[in-house]
């Protein structure tokens, strides 16, 4: 395949990966991302937005909705780890622990599970909050095929 755009960034195969290889970010859900995302889905859950019903539940603040954790993982995924141009095609999120707004997150992405039979990776994520793990997932993700096998 010829890209007529040279500034096209391709994220690395299936051969470039190495079991155990990480990548870490740390990311903090804002008002601004529930509100876009309440927004964009017209998803009126009371936990994610309504302080009175925050408050009868005995929490504090509004909780994530789980979309944006999710979010986060396969942005990461198809930014850094393997990077553009990958394919997520099974993915396993567990919640351990309600995640709140304003909340300063760590994800730890580690490859776990090379297949190169099958072209995929198998990714674990482990997601902490101030050194307590509150989620965890397991993607597997195709990652981009070679130049030669787009066509």
């Amino acid at each position: 395949m010829n890209l007529q755009n040279q500034d096209i960034k391709i994220g690395r195969t299936i051969d470039d990966l190495v079991e155990g290889e990480t990548f870490s970010l740390s990311e903090t859900i804002k008002n601004r991302e529930i509100l876009l995302y309440l927004g964009l889905t017209n998803d009126d859950n009371p936990l994610y937005s309504q302080y009175d019903y925050i408050k009868e539940l005995g929490l504090t603040k509004p909780v994530v909705p789980t979309a944006l954790i999710f979010g986060i993982i396969t942005s990461t995924i198809n930014k850094h780890l393997p990077g553009p141009g990958s394919h997520i095609v099974n993915v396993n999120l567990n919640l351990v622990e309600k995640i709140f707004r304003n909340d300063l997150l760590s994800f730890n992405f580690e490859i776990i599970k090379i297949d190169t039979n099958k072209d995929l990776a198998t990714i674990n994520i482990e997601i902490v909050r101030n050194d307590e793990r509150v989620a965890d997932a397991m993607v597997l993700v195709q990652p981009p095929l070679p130049e030669h096998d787009l066509t």
